[in-house]
């Protein structure tokens, strides 16, 4: 039985202020204004007095100037919370009268007045022509983690944000303020990134002027990320460059609380040379603003500066050196980094939200065929991943600031902030409030629900998550019942985007599998005399994938959904269609049709095995491809980065209690095997790793301890150059060695020694002493082959 809950009707609603409202207090009344005539068409009155007809009223003011001018009921005018913790608020109605009643918005504080305000428009129910608030309604909050933000980059990597103009940057920062945030990251004109892009409406530096003034206007905090690129920061004349080029952003922009230097990606300084720097740095900022502070990460640094670092703040415990940003790229654990850093000094989060595969956080075990179509940068909710990130973490830091490049990641956004208010909400609340404002009231739980799915789109193996089918029915069944406006609202057309991706992903997963598993039958079938027959049968079995796709219908949306995006946000899913700055930065449009199966490889076998000249060579070749796995009696194959059971890997500690991979075996997949996909099969595509200085290690029980072994491995990834080592229990197998740009497979020797008792662990170490993103012990294949 659904609770029926008496609303107030607030068509009709006048807000009130003091007669002398603060610049923060008007922003926050015309946020209010705003924000729900957009959504209502009606736009409510201001006034500084309460109106002589009978009608809703909405207070709104700092509990300060409200008593002051004597605009707070009896019963708050004594009310000591209503001074409370800075940033909070309090919403109460009063005479419940739904027709009359009088809403009071009170911040304790400027911001807490405006994120009242937010917390108001995410409660209203608002349609075209109406606007109501549930009667019983009553809130009293201020925010658990003093900082909460998010980095927005107008630069072209961030595959929408360069396509904004001045008006929508307003719009995403009202967006952000109404659910929380308190600071926002720019990123400076000269940044890891193109100079220009062609979507630009405004020169970078110009925009970041426009961006840092819109932020004060709201009162939000003006950080920079501001990557310290040059060579040698041990030279003066490139230290007396930085001061100036640096300085002279400075004292262009409107406002700056804080400037974060990451010490690497990009850049890649000696922490010695680096806090030098910094320290003139800092007193270069206070130049142009006073109380601006200066923050760093030791991003990307090796074992031994990590102890370089550790020392100058630890023996030297810099005054100029306000807190330290722990981020992607280092190699100890955010509980270890804070027991190592004084006190003193506070730990801010740079959680990375944006990314899917090579990240700080990456998805858990990932299909390879999302990885391979969707990537690294694509439309991606994570709300419960992403809460769980945050909670399991959030007592060991300061606050955050998001690393984010783009909208994609609006929801994972909005989790952080509504966590970061108040770490006890359940997940769904947020999802509920995000829905009912960005989308509206009559999707309220529809929308949250939907988000939620397509999270779990993405868990475990596609072939057999049939809740992709059904979430795209789902959202179908949202999409035709949407108005016009709704279809034009990017939010939505993410979502949509998403939901059909998935389901066309998962339809080609299936059609191509079994494509392929129909081939090789062909193939094994050939006997002599009929291997050409048999190779020509398996092809034009394979190429069907190309000449008879699934869901033609789905595909041809997609890509309207992706022009829509284009139109409405900006977002660049096409390098060609949209001008994208790379396929690899969320254009997903572009690599819609990447191959879900061994086609490609296959024929470029058939082809080699149309050369051969004897028939006894071809079968032999075909051979070959059919019994690929085949590690002979006795043997044993893995396929490292297939998700399924695995049960010779050692995984480690679990995503659960480690999202960052540290202890923990992750499925990875392999960039560079993609740029030349045609040569490999699917299986080098994909791969198992460890990060840092853990190893890889397989554990085989049960051997023949009579028995010599040999072993055949594919080393796969996305590090070419990283070197690798093996070891089996305390032999070296082999030294580090480069697995090269080409991949190939390698075999050796295993010593008997090495398994005399049944049993045999061998472990991969990626090169020692190395800093950078911890990457480099992967390994695709492994044969273990019993010797005759």
């Amino acid at each position: 039985m659904k609770l029926l809950i008496v609303s107030c009707l607030l068509t009709r609603a006048v807000i009130v202020t003091s007669p002398q409202p603060t610049a923060l207090e008007q922003q926050a009344v015309r946020l209010l204004q705003d924000e729900v005539e957009a959504r209502t068409t009606i736009r409510w009155k201001s006034s500084s007095q309460r109106p002589a007809e009978n009608v809703p009223v909405i207070v709104i003011g700092t509990a300060e100037s409200l008593r002051k001018d004597k605009i707070l009921p009896a019963e708050f005018q004594n009310d000591q919370n209503s001074a409370g913790a800075p940033e909070g608020y309090r919403i109460q109605v009063v005479n419940k009268n739904r027709k009359t009643p009088t809403i009071y918005v009170i911040g304790n504080d400027g911001r807490g007045t405006l994120y009242g305000v937010g917390r108001l428009l995410r409660e209203l129910r608002m349609s075209a022509g109406a606007i109501e608030l549930p009667s019983n309604f009553s809130l009293q909050s201020a925010p658990v983690v003093p900082l909460r933000g998010h980095q927005l980059g107008y630069r072209p990597k961030t595959n929408s944000y360069d396509g904004w103009d001045v008006a929508q940057w307003e719009q995403y920062i009202r967006d952000l303020v109404v659910f929380g945030a308190n600071a926002v990251e720019l990123i400076p004109p000269r940044s890891d990134d193109d100079d220009d892009s062609p979507h630009f409406p405004l020169p970078p530096m110009e925009m970041m002027i426009e961006m840092s003034r819109l932020l004060d206007q709201y009162d939000v905090d003006v950080w920079i990320w501001y990557p310290a690129m040059d060579e040698d920061y041990g030279d003066p004349k490139t230290v007396e460059f930085a001061l100036k080029e640096w300085g002279e952003v400075f004292e262009k922009l409107p406002r700056v609380d804080a400037v974060f230097v990451p010490g690497g990606d990009p850049g890649h300084t000696h922490p010695r040379h680096l806090m030098d720097l910094l320290e003139k740095q800092a007193a270069n900022l206070k130049k142009y603003h006073p109380e601006a502070e200066m923050w760093m990460s030791p991003q990307s640094f090796t074992p031994e500066w990590m102890d370089v670092f550790y020392g100058i703040v630890n023996d030297e415990q810099p005054e100029w050196l306000a807190g330290i940003v722990y981020g992607p790229q280092l190699r100890v654990t955010l509980p270890e980094f804070r027991s190592r850093i004084p006190k003193q000094y506070p730990i801010r989060r740079y959680p990375d939200i944006t990314h899917n595969r090579q990240a700080q956080y990456p998805v858990p075990n990932w299909d390879l065929a999302y990885a391979v179509t969707e990537g690294r940068e694509t439309v991606n909710p994570r709300p419960r991943g992403q809460a769980h990130i945050f909670r399991l973490l959030d007592e060991y830091s300061d606050g955050f600031l998001t690393y984010s490049e783009g909208c994609k990641d609006d929801v994972n956004k909005v989790i952080w902030s509504g966590l970061g208010w108040d770490p006890e909400t359940p997940v769904i609340d947020i999802l509920r409030q995000y829905s009912r404002y960005f989308i509206g009231d009559e999707y309220t739980d529809d929308f949250a629900q939907a988000l939620l799915a397509l999270e779990a789109n993405w868990e475990g193996p596609l072939l057999v998550n049939d809740r992709v089918d059904t979430t795209l029915e789902q959202v179908q069944d949202m999409e035709r019942r949407a108005s016009p406006e709704l279809l034009k609202n990017w939010r939505f057309q993410m979502v949509l985007y998403r939901a059909y991706y998935d389901a066309y992903v998962r339809s080609r997963l299936l059609y191509e599998t079994d494509l392929e598993e129909r081939a090789m039958d062909v193939l094994r079938t050939a006997t002599d005399g009929s291997s050409l027959a048999a190779v020509d049968q398996a092809s034009e079995m394979l190429e069907r994938a190309v000449t008879s796709p699934p869901s033609p219908q789905w595909r041809a949306h997609i890509v309207e959904l992706a022009d829509a995006l284009f139109e409405s946000i900006k977002m660049q899913l096409s390098v060609e269609r949209h001008q994208a700055i790379a396929v690899g930065r969320g254009a997903s449009l572009d690599t819609i049709d990447m191959p879900l199966n061994n086609r490609l490889w296959l024929t470029d076998r058939f082809a080699e095995i149309r050369k051969l000249e004897d028939e006894s060579s071809r079968l032999n070749a075909i051979e070959t491809i059919v019994n690929w796995k085949n590690p002979g009696p006795g043997g044993f194959y893995d396929d490292l980065g297939n998700l399924g059971p695995q049960p010779r890997l050692i995984k480690g500690t679990g995503w659960e209690s480690d999202p960052a991979f540290f202890e923990t075996t992750l499925m990875g997949s392999s960039v560079r095997a993609w740029l030349n996909y045609e040569q490999y099969p699917i299986t080098w595509w994909r791969h198992a790793e460890t990060l840092h200085d853990r190893p890889l290690q397989m554990q085989y029980v049960d051997l023949d301890p009579t028995a010599t072994y040999r072993l055949r491995v594919s080393y796969a990834g996305d590090m070419p150059t990283t070197k690798i080592r093996l070891v089996a229990d305390d032999i070296e197998i082999h030294p580090e060695i480069e697995k090269g740009e080409v991949i190939e497979l390698r075999e050796f020797d295993i010593p008997q020694e090495a398994a005399s008792d049944g049993h045999l662990t061998l472990s991969w170490y990626r090169e020692r002493g190395l800093g950078g993103n911890g990457r480099g012990a992967q390994v695709a294949e492994v044969w273990l082959m019993k010797k005759p």
